[in-house]
């Protein structure tokens, strides 16, 4: 039976639980940088499912590779070897510069594991059980337990609490934070090169080179989440590469697998060497051929469509212009972001504006309650970007006129 928007959504909220506070559209289909909703009206996509779509909607090649997959094998076991993962693994590690690859489901069982690998190579160097781990206040890492344990945001640990324990906090870009922390406890300081649910705050590069050094100095591990700065979406495959910074454990979801569920965390070979063993750790999907056919396809295309370098091509441009928009809305405080993972600091919250262009055709979410984030397909045109500014305008002019 086909039903209309209205009736989909009311089908929802009798069947799904209500840990969302959707918008009231049903998304039915996508095309380039376009969404559809159900009753056949037209979005543009400056969210890219969070990050995911970085080859935009409905990519032929991609699909097709999927469909062939389909036909072949889905899933086996990881008692053995598949091919597509196989593959996968050797593109990862060429874009990333790693060693060793464990794919995952999502982007949160990523951290798990890289939180598991840093705590069992701490054990093997001294046996003890008491380690601890430094993450950045204002992170998010996920919502599984380990990865809200290092979620640097009180209010979305404190329902669920006790966590995994052994987690200090310290602030981005303040060194003296971080040393502060550091105990001979510390087996690893885990942080976002750009953090996202956080407000879009970038790492400083003197700051990643100095905890990389301390790191170094003291055999702690750094670990970098790029499950939403990863993949090109800074104008490096990885945000780190800007700077030179190479973790020695390294997280990335999201935008990998282009739509479908796939993550990884990735080492290097000396952590790989002496951390989890056989036994330590393992999944029933990760790593199936049915999503390292997409991990595979999704880095061939990118090489094949030179998605990084339009990356720096039309990043510069989208900077440009909602640093326009700031200097004409005073309501606007501050544009701040890397490459196409941009947000504007608002003076009041934003989910009105959101709400309103939402309704005009644009689909934008927020970071905090007072920032709008700009998480386009990395497909994204000049010519996209000004249809995006010209709504965005449109939707803050009457709250603007308002104010005054």
């Amino acid at each position: 039976m086909i039903m209309n928007m209205q009736e989909y959504i009311d089908e929802a909220e009798g069947a799904l639980l209500h840990t969302y506070n959707r918008y009231p559209v049903v998304l039915d289909r996508g095309e380039g940088v376009y969404l559809y909703d159900t009753d056949g009206i037209k979005y543009l996509d400056f969210v890219s499912g969070i990050g995911v779509f970085a080859l935009g909607y409905n990519n032929k090649e991609y699909n097709n590779a999927l469909k062939s997959q389909v036909d072949r094998l889905l899933h086996t076991s990881n008692y053995y070897y598949n091919v597509p993962a196989i593959n996968a693994a050797k593109k990862l590690k060429a874009v990333s510069g790693m060693d060793r690859v464990f794919f995952t489901n999502s982007g949160a069982e990523a951290v798990e594991g890289a939180i598991k690998a840093a705590r069992k190579y701490a054990y093997l160097k001294d046996g003890k059980t008491d380690h601890e781990i430094i993450a950045m206040n204002h992170s998010f890492h996920g919502r599984t337990f380990g990865a809200l344990s290092v979620t640097g945001n009180p209010k979305y640990r404190e329902p669920f609490l006790p966590m995994i324990g052994n987690v200090r906090f310290a602030d981005l870009n303040d060194i003296e934070s971080v040393k502060e922390q550091i105990t001979d406890k510390t087996c690893a300081v885990l942080l976002e090169p750009v953090q996202g649910e956080g407000g879009i705050h970038p790492a400083d590069e003197s700051f990643l080179k100095e905890i990389k050094a301390i790191c170094e100095e003291k055999d702690i591990l750094l670990i970098l989440d790029e499950i939403q700065c990863g993949m090109g979406r800074t104008g490096y495959m990885y945000a780190w590469q800007r700077y030179g910074v190479k973790p020695d454990i390294m997280t990335t979801a999201k935008a990998l697998g282009c739509g479908v569920p796939v993550g990884a965390f990735l080492m290097t070979e000396k952590v790989a060497q002496n951390s989890l063993a056989a036994g330590d750790h393992g999944t029933t999907y990760g790593g199936n051929p049915f999503v390292c056919t997409a991990v595979e396809k999704v880095l061939a295309l990118f090489e094949e469509n030179h998605i990084i370098e339009h990356v720096r091509e039309v990043a510069p441009y989208l900077e440009s212009c909602l640093d326009t928009l700031k200097e004409k809305y005073d309501c606007i405080l501050e544009r701040r972001g890397a490459g196409l993972m941009q947000g504007l600091v608002f003076d009041r919250p934003v989910r009105d504006i959101i709400s309103r262009a939402l309704e005009e055709g644009l689909v934008l979410i927020n970071a905090g309650e007072n920032i709008i984030r700009f998480l386009p397909p990395l497909i994204i045109s000049k010519a996209n970007i000004d249809e995006m500014i010209d709504i965005l305008e449109s939707c803050m002019e009457p709250q603007e006129e308002q104010a005054e």
